[in-house]
């Protein structure tokens, strides 16, 4: 049965696409509506057509179970010019989103109207790739090359409102029943006929308007080549001809279709969709309900937590043992109700709302009848264990209980309860509220109904949620100290901290790991490393952080770290002091030190995170390699276009990695670099990390 029936209203034919649950472009529904749009135009009682969507949205998309896959006629940018060419004026009536190639369709239509709650956008470059169905010809036509260069490379959705401002849509649909109001419309496009945007000229522009907007993007845009093709394509939208334009913007789509960057870009866009199936959790485990929180701990985490939580509607509590803390935590959660009402972001009687739903305390007796409680204590296990005790005693039969630990051993802090079934790990990335990631971490008696929970807690909070098995570190931080590990040799061995930083910010990474360090304040690490017992018996690991922190250089927080930071400044300037610290200790622990290339940086502290990923695999912490990515590329600044580090070491080639870990264990020894069993099976055998899944 094809996705896309025709009906008539007299004389308006009214297509209809049911493809649920998105109404995506498949070759069926592409087909379907190329049928109905011909059978209509040969129609001669039919003087208009109608496409619209059935369901909760217009188009919003290509149908992403054809991604990778060689395309199928008819294509759509053939499905887009016939419905221009059609000599019977052709409507597009929108509800919900119109995306990608539902935008690029429905500007193909004659006329679009839209609900009042309809958005549109071409988010093609949050996949590395541009609209390759003539929107980037389209669109400057109807909006100016300004305001389409903004869209298109923001890929953000445009409300229906500021679309009609802008003459992206016509007419704005006020009864509520759209398919009506479309009928009421198509009346006045018989009369006008079909208006073609391929015959409108792009407003005059100053032709500075694409080198400034280069300019203005390349902070954000840092190594993608997406975006400098996008304006490459509207540009040529205002010195040739539609035709012309729509060639090169072929041209160009292809270009980025067969990049390594839309590649792993639409690998990070898929892990992220993998990452909710989690074995044994399905739509059927029950979830409960999550209307209150309360968040022990008002420090920095526990309040962005908190925060994170007002935002999204629940009741927060926010429980500390001190007067002085509570006051800080609340000033802090004001503070970001405040910045985000000045940008915009938020509306001010949403702040007040927020503000109604929260309230502070010191006793335990006070979130009894919480529905979850959140954990955001100092990183010590023996003071989690007693909170967890508390609140044991505290709360009700059937509340959550989560931990914020960053390290520590979920069931230890389980064990401290009667209800171990009942304890989860959600470990934020601060700034909490701003951070996507969330690691769900699982301990061994953690019950399914808590974990699909979680995972809809993360929804709710606007987050990525990862579930990942009980380990140290879990994914991010275990693989962390591999990374960090081989930055702190590095330094040893004769690599300045801004060469490091400098290497691995060109190759991508958000920021170089001694910027992060200091960032993140090495008094964290510092504290949680006295806190193992398992750490290798070697005076070089992390010799520089814990020299850096026991002299209480903790980095941008005391105005020195590994860097130094002038009054009211985060920018890192180099210290010679401490140059001349590292070279002692090289010279104390008698490390050779010697000139190393921007590859070696890169081998090792990249290599480092996929030989620890491997090994988490190994350990079935996690389900797929692909979860591994999303943690990556959400929570620690791996760059997005590069997949994240197992897609990465996938098209790097395991074989090649797996030599050069080999290498690395011959020349530093094998208590770092000893190949995971994993590791060395799938590159004898040709197979990558994608296929475990």
């Amino acid at each position: 049965m094809s996705p896309v029936t025709s009906a008539p209203h007299g004389a308006v034919t009214v297509i209809t696409v049911d493809n649920p649950p998105v109404n995506a472009l498949s070759q069926a529904v592409r087909e379907g509506i190329a049928s109905a749009v011909a059978i209509a135009e040969a129609d001669d009682t039919c003087e208009a057509i109608i496409i619209t969507c059935a369901g909760r949205t217009f188009i919003a998309g290509a149908d992403i179970k054809e991604f990778g896959k060689p395309p199928l006629e008819p294509y759509l940018p053939d499905l887009v010019s016939q419905v221009e060419t059609c000599e019977t004026p052709v409507i597009a009536a929108i509800h919900g989103t119109a995306l990608g190639g539902g935008f690029e369709l429905a500007m193909g239509c004659h006329y679009r109207i839209a609900a009042k709650n309809a958005a549109v956008g071409l988010p093609e470059v949050n996949l590395g790739l541009l609209p390759g169905a003539s929107g980037t010809q389209r669109l400057p036509r109807l909006t100016g090359a300004a305001k389409a260069l903004d869209v298109i490379l923001s890929g953000r959705l445009v409300n229906a409102s500021a679309a009609l401002e802008f003459s992206a849509i016509d007419k704005m649909s006020e009864s509520g029943d759209l398919v009506a109001d479309a009928l009421t419309f198509a009346k006045e496009c018989i009369e006008l006929g079909p208006r073609r945007i391929r015959e409108l000229a792009v407003p005059e522009v100053d032709p500075a308007l694409f080198d400034e907007t280069r300019k203005k993007i390349a902070p954000r845009t840092r190594g993608l080549i997406s975006p400098e093709k996008i304006v490459q394509a509207v540009e040529w939208s205002t010195r040739a001809s539609f035709d012309e334009g729509c060639a090169k913007e072929r041209e160009l789509f292809l270009e980025c279709m067969a990049s390594p960057q839309s590649a792993g870009l639409r690998h990070a866009f898929f892990a992220e969709r993998a990452v909710g199936k989690v074995p044994g959790v399905d739509r059927n485990t029950p979830v409960r309900e999550l209307n209150s929180v309360a968040i022990i701990g008002a420090g920095t985490m526990g309040a962005g937590i908190a925060y994170n939580c007002l935002t999204s509607g629940m009741a927060v509590t926010l429980l500390d043992n001190s007067d002085d803390g509570l006051e800080r935590g609340a000033n802090t959660i004001r503070g970001l109700y405040a910045g985000g009402v000045e940008r915009g972001k938020i509306l001010e009687d949403d702040m007040q709302a927020g503000l109604g739903r929260f309230e502070t305390s010191q006793d335990y007796a006070n979130i009894s009848g919480v529905d979850i409680v959140i954990e955001a204590v100092f990183e010590n296990m023996s003071v989690k264990k007693d909170v967890f005790a508390a609140l044991d005693k505290a709360l009700k039969p059937g509340a959550v209980l989560a931990t914020n630990t960053s390290t520590l051993n979920i069931d230890e802090i389980a064990s401290a309860t009667r209800r171990p079934e009942d304890v989860i790990g959600l470990h934020f990335f601060s700034p909490a509220h701003i951070m996507r990631l969330l690691e769900i971490v699982r301990g061994k008696d953690t019950s399914k109904e808590i974990i699909a929970t979680s995972l809809a807690l993360a929804k709710r909070l606007r987050k990525v949620g990862v579930v990942v098995g009980n380990c140290f570190g879990f994914v991010g931080n275990r693989m962390l100290y591999s990374y960090g590990r081989e930055n702190q040799f590095l330094l040893l061995e004769g690599a300045a901290p801004e060469y490091i930083d400098k290497t691995l910010y060109d190759w991508g990474m958000a920021m170089g790991p001694n910027v992060m360090g200091d960032l993140a304040g090495l008094d964290v690490g510092y504290k949680v490393r006295r806190e193992r017992t398992d750490l290798p018996d070697d005076p070089r690991f992390y010799r520089v952080a814990d020299m850096l922190a026991e002299m209480g250089r903790y980095g941008q927080k005391t105005g020195k770290g590994t860097y130094r930071y002038e009054d009211g400044s985060r920018k890192p300037v180099p210290d010679a002091e401490v140059g001349a610290l590292i070279l002692a200790e090289s010279e104390r622990l008698g490390v050779q030190r010697r000139e190393i290339s921007g590859d070696e940086i890169i081998e090792r502290c990249i290599y480092g995170l996929v030989v620890e990923g491997a090994r988490i695999l190994e350990d079935g912490i996690v389900t797929r390699s692909g979860d591994i990515d999303v943690v990556w590329t959400n929570g620690y600044g791996f760059p997005r276009h590069r997949g994240g580090p197992m897609h990465y070491a996938d098209t790097t080639g395991l074989d090649k990695i797996y030599e050069k870990v080999c290498e690395f264990e011959a020349r530093f020894g094998s208590m770092y670099w000893e190949p995971p069993v994993l590791l060395k099976e799938l590159a004898e055998s040709g197979r990558k990390f994608s296929d475990l899944a």
